[in-house]
């Protein structure tokens, strides 16, 4: 058996929640009420799942930056050990989580009209607990034509690859103002 090496990453008690780094942005007094409003509504969401990013640049949209990230992600609240089916169920909720956006990291300028999912697999290597600190890893090989492909690795904290994950998605940008089409 092999596997990629799980990279070498903070544990999650030394990050801070998505939601107090939105909070952190929110206390700025020069942020613009349209970015403001954003914030809010993420905050307003009841997401059923915690994440921890690595790098919280990776989740600004007004960074240029490689199209990888990490997060570390669990469940919220716990499930128990006895259904490995809930756990893959939630799994692949965290698959999507931010997949496809992630195609989008190398352009903050552009701004997406609609993105939808073409296919979307998923592997499971090993067994694992979602209601556990697992790290996602993910990038963007390709992005082109109004299409992105994302690939994921779901790393359990033991450095064991719990599952891979890969998409196809469409992307569509909205058109600049100046009406050019390039």
């Amino acid at each position: 058996m092999h596997q990629f090496s799980m990279p070498e990453v903070p544990p999650p008690e030394d990050l801070l929640s998505l939601e107090d780094l939105i909070r952190f942005v929110l206390g700025k007094p020069d942020l613009e009420q349209k970015v403001k409003q954003g914030f809010n509504k993420v905050l307003a969401n009841e997401v059923p799942i915690e994440v921890r990013p690595v790098n919280p640049l990776q989740f600004s949209r007004e960074v240029t930056t490689e199209p990888k990230r990490m997060f570390w992600v669990r469940a919220r609240g716990h499930i128990g050990e006895g259904n490995m089916k809930l756990h893959v169920c939630v799994a692949a909720y965290i698959s999507d989580y931010s997949f496809l956006g992630t195609t989008m990291m190398s352009y903050p300028a552009k701004r997406v009209k609609m993105m939808a999912s073409l296919d979307h697999a998923m592997w499971f290597h090993n067994t694992f607990r979602a209601d556990e600190w697992m790290l996602y890893e993910v990038d963007s090989p390709w992005a082109g034509g109004s299409r992105g492909l994302v690939q994921g690795r779901l790393w359990r904290r033991d450095g064991v690859l719990a599952a891979s994950c890969c998409q196809e998605g469409l992307i569509r940008l909205t058109a600049p103002k100046d009406g050019s089409k390039l």
